[in-house]
């Protein structure tokens, strides 16, 4: 009920912001909102690569990890944050830019009326989904009708929605109820990291001078989905102890837990050359192009990992109770590109059999990555950005 009010009440407070700017003109600027970031980037440098003579405004939210001394031409605010004089400049880029472009869900799009000539793009923070989120969720039906109503609100303030393939575009079109013509089939933006050869090398290069004890080693990555629950109670699934008496001669094992749970369990020093600690680190998609294995459960990791065509090992040791609680998109064995394990006995020797499918994994990529080639980044802008100003 507490939390209820308190939204109400930020939402409120923001609708009265927004309409006071409104009596403002709109500019030539683009807001970028930024949970995480990483897609928002790759097209900022792809409007100064094409010159694009638009105004662009940095807007982000606690979540997002990086440093913003690299772009000190940009104008640059806290979102959602107890800065009032941040929060005021914000809603004002927002009320004033003709581009709005998001990679989260915002509950202050439920408050606002977007004029004409302004566009809303969602470049939503996964390239598939195997878990289901928005509309599609089992809870959605559990809310209060007055979330309800916000939530369809927020989603139908979503103008354009970046996809990277047809079939995300199915998923999309159920858990935000839009339309298929909403979709901008452009490729996911970040994803353009996998075709640069030149970063490639010289971010793995970074990574290996950072940890020389990995040299000569091969890497298995474990990225775990967030759970609600853990923030009261974590427990870390994997036996390392175990992992490390069996694989620490050919193996080392990178961890990326969310920040949240991070803090929740101690693995400084803890098996020394075997275990290394990437929660903290910004851009999982960095660490893909050292690891040789990756293991996750209900991650969207999964579907950019593809575009490296390595082996995954899928690790759902709550399966059941997860499909219950949060909803599976479609059959889990079906789904994902790799075996299936509960246990870490189970996980230790798939990855010592070494036995993986890589015409499963290339047809998983296939599916979900249809429009990521590389080009991602450029496809948005001249849609955009070009295609208007023609």
């Amino acid at each position: 009920m507490l939390r209820e009010v308190i939204i109400i009440s930020y939402l409120f407070l923001f609708q009265l912001l927004f309409m006071t700017f409104r009596i403002f003109p709109l500019r030539n600027k683009a807001s970028f909102i930024m949970s995480y970031g990483e897609n928002h980037f790759y097209i900022y440098e792809e409007m100064k690569k094409q010159n694009v003579d638009c105004e662009v405004v940095f807007l982000y939210k606690s979540t997002f990890k990086y440093e913003l001394d690299h772009y000190h031409n940009v104008k640059a605010y806290k979102f959602e944050t107890l800065n009032i004089l941040h929060m005021i400049k914000s809603v004002y880029h927002i009320a004033t830019s003709r581009y709005v472009m998001i990679d989260n869900y915002f509950g202050f799009l439920s408050t606002v009326n977007f004029r004409a000539g302004v566009t809303c793009v969602q470049l939503w923070h996964a390239a598939g989904a195997i878990k289901q989120f928005g509309l599609l969720t089992p809870s959605s039906q559990k809310r209060s009708r007055r979330a309800q109503q916000r939530f369809v609100r927020v989603y139908k303030n979503f103008h354009k929605v970046v996809i990277g393939s047809d079939a995300l575009a199915n998923v999309y079109i159920g858990a935000f109820g839009i339309a298929p013509e909403q979709m901008l089939r452009t490729g996911i933006p970040r994803t353009d990291l996998f075709f640069n050869q030149t970063q490639i090398e010289e971010i793995s290069s970074g990574i290996l001078k950072d940890n020389p004890g990995i040299i000569g080693k091969k890497v298995i990555l474990y990225t775990p989905t967030f759970r609600d629950k853990e923030l009261a109670e974590f427990s870390l699934q994997l036996d390392i102890e175990k992992m490390y008496q069996e694989l620490k001669d050919e193996y080392v094992l990178f961890i990326k837990l969310h920040p949240a749970i991070r803090n929740q369990i101690d693995l400084k020093d803890m098996y020394a050359e075997f275990v290394y600690d990437y929660s903290f680190y910004p851009n999982v998609n960095d660490l893909f192009l050292v690891t040789d294995i990756l293991v996750t459960d209900y991650s969207s990791t999964s579907f950019e990992f593809s575009l490296l065509k390595k082996p995954m090992i899928f690790f759902p040791y709550d399966l059941e109770r997860y499909r219950e609680k949060r909803g599976i998109i479609e059959d889990y064995h079906s789904l994902v590109p790799g075996p299936v394990v509960y246990t870490t006995k189970d996980l230790i020797q798939m990855i010592q059999k070494g036995s993986f499918d890589p015409e499963r994994i290339e047809a998983f990529c296939e599916k979900w990555n249809q429009y990521s080639r590389g080009a991602s980044s450029k496809n948005i802008v001249e849609a955009l950005f070009h295609t208007r100003n023609s």
